[in-house]
C-alpha cells in the first residue's frame, strides 16, 4: 500500500506533494532514484542518507535535500524513523544550491506547513486556493533554509573509499596518514593530495567529522557518552564533548535532551569549519 501510495505522489500532477512514511530501528531503503527532488524530514529519530557525494546524517527535526535523478539509500541507525516528504517537480524551484544533497535547517514554520500539508490536504488539492499557497509557500521556504553541515564526502578513488568505509565500521580506530598510505600503497604525499582533492577535507578533518557525525545517531539510540565517546576513538567523555561542542554549538547532553537549536551544525556558522 505505501508503494502504490508514493507511486501516486511521484505522479501527480501538482509540482509539489507530500508523503509520510515510517522507518523500523535499522531498516534500509535500498539505492533508488525519484523523477522528482525530495525533501526528506525526520519528524522523530535519526537517518543516515547515502549518495554518490557521501553520506548525510539528519537528527531529528532536521531534513536532507535529494535533488531528481539522484540514487540515494536511507538507513534507520537509532531506532525508529518517521518522515515526512516533499516531492517538488524538476525545475519547480530556482536555487542554485539545490542541484546537490544537503542537510537543512527546518524552522518552526516549515514543520507545520509539512505536517499540516500531510494531514490536511489531498494529494490533488484545488488550484487558486489556500491548498496552492500554502504548498508553494512549503517550496519557498525550502529553498531559503540554510544548509548544515552534517555531510560526510566520500572519496570515489577505490583504494581510499575502501578505507574510509573501513574507518566508518570501527570509528575509534587508530588513524593516521603513514598507515593509510601503507595500506593504499601509495606515499603519504600522493595519498595526502589524492585525499584532500576528492573530499575537500585533510584526512584528519575527515575522520574528525566522521566520529562526530557518526556520534549523532549513538547518542540518540540512547547510549552514554562515555560509551559514544570510548566508541569513537577519544580518550574520555570530556574530550568528546569538547570536539562535539566545537563542531555544534551544543554539549552532547544537550543534543541528547533534545536542546539543538536550528543553528546546529550551520555551515558558516559553528559547522565542521574549526575541526579542519
Amino acid at each position: 500500500m505505501e508503494l502504490e501510495s508514493l507511486l501516486k505522489v511521484e505522479s501527480s500532477p501538482r509540482p509539489v506533494a507530500v508523503f509520510a512514511s515510517d522507518l523500523a530501528a535499522g531498516a534500509r531503503v535500498a539505492p533508488h532514484v525519484h523523477r522528482r527532488g525530495q525533501l526528506l524530514h525526520a519528524i522523530q529519530g535519526v537517518m543516515i542518507v547515502r549518495a554518490p557525494g557521501g553520506s548525510w546524517v539528519v537528527p531529528q527535526g532536521r531534513a536532507v535535500w535529494v535533488p531528481a535523478g539522484v540514487e540515494h539509500e536511507i538507513e534507520a541507525t537509532a531506532g525508529p524513523v518517521a518522515t515526512r516528504t516533499v516531492f517538488i517537480e524538476p525545475g519547480f524551484l530556482r536555487g542554485p544550491e539545490l542541484a546537490a544533497c544537503r542537510v537543512i535547517g527546518v524552522t518552526p514554520l516549515l514543520r507545520q506547513l509539512i505536517v499540516t500539508a500531510v494531514d490536511e490536504l489531498p494529494l490533488d488539492y484545488p488550484e487558486g486556493g489556500r491548498e496552492e499557497r500554502l504548498m508553494n509557500l512549503i517550496a519557498d521556504e525550502i529553498e531559503r533554509a540554510p544548509a548544515l553541515g552534517l555531510h560526510l564526502p566520500m572519496p570515489t578513488a577505490p583504494r581510499l573509499a575502501s578505507l574510509c568505509r573501513a574507518f566508518l565500521d570501527h570509528p575509534a580506530a587508530d588513524a593516521s596518514l603513514a598507515d593509510w598510505a601503507r595500506q593504499a600503497h601509495l606515499t603519504e604525499k600522493t595519498l595526502a593530495r589524492q585525499f584532500l582533492k576528492e573530499t575537500g577535507l585533510n584526512m584528519g578533518a575527515w575522520c574528525r567529522q566522521a566520529r562526530l557525525l557518526l556520534s549523532l545517531p549513538a547518542l540518540a539510540a540512547g547510549r552514554s557518552v562515555l560509551d559514544v565517546a570510548l566508541s569513537h576513538g577519544y580518550d574520555s567523555p570530556s574530550a568528546f564533548s569538547a570536539a562535539f561542542r566545537r563542531a555544534f554549538g551544543i554539549s552532547p547532553i544537550q543534543y541528547i535532551k533534545g536542546e539543538a537549536g536550528a543553528a546546529m551544525g550551520v555551515v558558516g556558522g559553528s559547522g565542521f569549519r574549526e575541526c579542519e
